[in-house]
């Protein structure tokens, strides 16, 4: 049988350890208990897929639904009726698209900004206290390492799908 993956036997340890790591990592911030607490430590009440949309919205300029949706990999659908419980909420608001008066981008609202501002910080401080015994050259190597293997992942993901004018989510 043909793969276009690499063969098991050609995988290195420590790729294999770092594909253990990545899923531990996935498990423990995916763990409902844990968007409970974050939930609580911000004092704000969303669930994980709000947060993850209100992520996405604030770390771009407003965007279409659809666009949304594909930065996010899930059914338009699914962005559709999130953005309108968000928008009950207070959270975010649709506004024409400035190219096309007949479509909306979604952004944020100053509540909006202000529940995602307080859900980072709160990740922030249980991450610094996860990683206090960390040195600050340490802190800086992990991130930078964070930040490349992520942008090899969404190269890789751009050329395996013959994406690569998309922008990345």
């Amino acid at each position: 049988m043909s793969t276009s993956l690499p063969e098991a036997a050609a995988v290195s340890a420590d790729v294999t350890e770092i594909e253990r790591a990545l899923s531990r990592v996935a498990y423990l911030a995916s763990r409902a208990r844990q968007h409970e607490r974050l939930m609580a430590s911000a004092g704000v009440p969303l669930d994980r897929a709000a947060v993850v949309l209100l992520r996405q919205i604030a770390e771009s300029e407003s965007l279409r639904p659809g666009e949304l949706a594909v930065r996010l990999g899930v059914e338009a659908s699914h962005i559709t009726r999130q953005v309108q419980r968000l928008q009950r909420a207070g959270y975010v608001t649709r506004v024409p698209d400035p190219e096309d008066r007949r479509a909306q981008r979604i952004e944020l609202t100053p509540s909006g900004r202000e529940a995602i501002d307080r859900v980072r910080e709160a990740s922030r401080r249980g991450m610094q206290a996860a990683l206090s015994d960390w040195s600050p050259e340490e802190l800086r190597q992990l991130a930078t390492l964070f930040h490349r293997m992520v942008d090899d992942f969404l190269a890789y993901a751009a050329e395996s799908d013959g994406a690569g004018d998309r922008h990345p989510a």
